[in-house]
C-alpha cells in the first residue's frame, strides 16, 4: 500500500466503532466515514444551482422527495479534498450520521446514507437498494417495495422538460390556480403534485421514460433486471422525479408496504438518486458520477445503533466476472450474510484487476468466484488460497460449505 493510499484510508472509521446497523454497510462493501460538515460555501453552491427554488426551512417544496444537494455538494467536495479518486474505483462509502451541518431540518430524519462514487454501473443502485432493504428489515420493517423512475441522462431531461410544458401551456385554461402556481415554479413541481386539483391533467402528462436516451434506457431496464432477480416488489412511479437542475437517471424509494396514504405509520423509509455531472456544474476539475441513498427511519431500535465490541475478519473474498455474474451475486451474498459468513466484496467494481488487488489487500483464506459459466449453472468456485485447491458448489449449499469451512479455518 503506497503512502498517498494510507494518507486517504485513515480518513475512514475503524470498524470496531462501527454499530449492527453498519456492520449490514460494511458487509456489502461500504466503507465508514465521517459524514462530511455542509460548510456555507457548499450552502452557496446549492443556492447557485437551485436558483429561485431554493428553500432554507423546515418545510420541503410542494411534492418534492428530501433530496437536499448541499449533501451532495459536500459529498463531492469531501471526494475531491480527500483524493478519493486515487482509491480503487468505484468508491462506497456509509454515513452514519449523515447531513453534519445542515440547516435545513425538514421533517425527515437521516438515520444512515450510503453513497457510490465513481461508476455509471446499474449495479451501484441494486448494491444500494438491497443493503438497505437489508437495514430496514432489522428495524422491523419486512414488508417493503420500491418505488422508482427515470428522467435519463442531460439530453434526455431538456426533452421531456419541453415536451411537458409545451403540454401543460395547451391545457393551462383546464388549470386550478394552484396548478398555475406550480408550473410557474417548475412543470417537474406540478408533474409530482400529489393534490386532486392535479390528478386529472398529470393522468394524461408526457412521461419521463418516454424520452430516455438509449444509454438511460438500458440503464434504467438493468436496474430492473437486478430487482427481479432479487424477487424485490417494484412499482415505476412517473411522478417521482427528484429535481431537474441536479438528479439524473435514477431516482427511487424504498416505501413502507401495505399502509395506506392517510395512514400515521412512515411510507417513505428511504430515497434515493443519481447525480451525474454535478461536480461538473461545481465547475470541479475531476467530474464524478455519482448514486446515493438515505434512509429515514424515524425511531431506529436502540440496540442496532450501540458499537459492536467485535467484528468478525472476513472468511472469504468474492469475485464476480461478467453481467450474468452480477445478476445473482447480490442473491448470493444475502444468503451468506444470513448465515453470518464473513466476507470481503468488491461488487460494484467491474475491472478484474481492481477485484484482485482487493483480494490481495485482504489475504483471506478464500476467494469465491462466480462467471458466466457458474451464473448459468448457478454454482460457485471455492478456492483455497494457500493450497490453491479448489471445489465447484451448488449455490442452494454454499452457506453450509462455507460455514464448515469457517469452522475448520477456527480450529487451525
Amino acid at each position: 500500500m503506497n503512502t498517498t493510499t494510507k494518507k486517504i484510508e485513515s480518513k475512514f472509521i475503524a470498524h470496531n466503532h462501527l454499530d449492527k446497523i453498519g456492520e449490514i454497510a460494511t458487509y456489502y462493501g461500504f466503507i465508514p466515514m465521517k459524514s462530511p460538515t455542509i460548510t456555507k460555501e457548499d450552502t452557496n453552491a446549492a443556492k447557485d444551482i437551485l436558483e429561485g427554488d431554493y428553500v432554507d426551512d423546515e418545510t420541503e417544496l410542494h411534492g418534492h422527495l428530501p433530496l437536499h444537494v448541499e449533501e451532495k455538494i459536500a459529498i463531492i467536495r469531501t471526494y475531491h479534498e480527500q483524493q478519493l479518486h486515487a482509491m480503487t474505483q468505484p468508491v462506497m462509502i456509509y454515513f452514519k450520521d449523515p447531513s453534519r451541518g445542515s440547516s435545513r431540518k425538514g421533517k425527515y430524519h437521516r438515520y444512515a446514507d450510503l453513497e457510490i462514487l465513481g461508476t455509471s454501473g446499474s449495479i451501484a443502485e441494486a448494491t444500494l437498494i438491497q443493503t438497505t432493504r437489508s437495514m430496514l428489515i432489522e428495524e422491523g420493517y419486512t414488508n417493503t417495495s420500491v418505488e422508482i423512475n427515470s428522467i435519463g441522462d442531460r439530453e434526455s431531461i431538456i426533452r421531456f422538460t419541453r415536451e411537458l410544458t409545451s403540454y401543460y401551456r395547451k391545457h393551462i385554461n383546464e388549470m386550478s390556480p394552484a396548478c398555475r402556481q406550480l408550473l410557474k415554479q417548475d412543470p417537474f413541481e406540478l408533474l409530482a403534485s400529489r393534490d386532486s386539483d392535479a390528478k386529472e391533467i398529470n393522468s394524461k402528462a408526457p412521461r419521463s421514460m418516454d424520452f430516455l436516451s438509449e444509454t438511460s434506457r438500458r440503464h434504467l431496464e438493468e436496474v430492473l433486471e437486478y430487482l427481479e432477480k432479487l424477487n424485490i416488489p417494484y412499482v415505476v412511479n412517473n411522478s417521482l422525479l427528484g429535481n431537474r437542475k441536479y438528479c439524473t437517471e435514477t431516482i427511487f424509494t424504498i416505501m413502507n408496504a401495505g399502509i395506506n396514504e392517510k395512514a400515521k405509520a412512515q411510507r417513505i423509509l428511504a430515497v434515493g438518486v443519481r447525480y451525474n455531472g454535478l461536480a461538473k456544474r461545481l465547475s470541479m476539475k475531476r467530474d464524478v458520477q455519482g448514486v446515493g441513498i438515505s434512509l429515514l427511519v424515524k425511531d431506529g431500535k436502540a440496540d442496532l445503533r450501540k458499537p459492536l465490541t467485535k467484528v468478525k475478519r472476513p472468511i472469504a473474498s468474492f469475485v464476480q466476472l461478467g453481467v450474468e455474474s452480477k445478476l445473482i451475486s447480490l442473491e448470493v451474498i444475502e444468503c451468506l450474510r444470513h448465515a453470518k459468513i464473513p466476507l470481503h466484496l468488491s461488487l460494484a467494481k467491474d475491472r478484474l484487476t481492481a477485484q484482485v488487488s482487493s483480494v490481495e489487500k485482504y489475504h483471506t483464506p478464500y476467494v469465491l468466484v462466480i462467471g458466466k459459466k457458474e451464473a448459468v449453472e448457478r454454482t460457485i468456485i471455492v478456492r483455497n488460497n494457500d493450497t490453491h485447491a479448489q471445489e465447484i458448489i451448488q449455490l442452494e449449499h454454499i452457506a453450509k460449505h462455507m460455514k464448515d469451512l469457517e469452522t475448520k479455518w477456527h480450529k487451525k
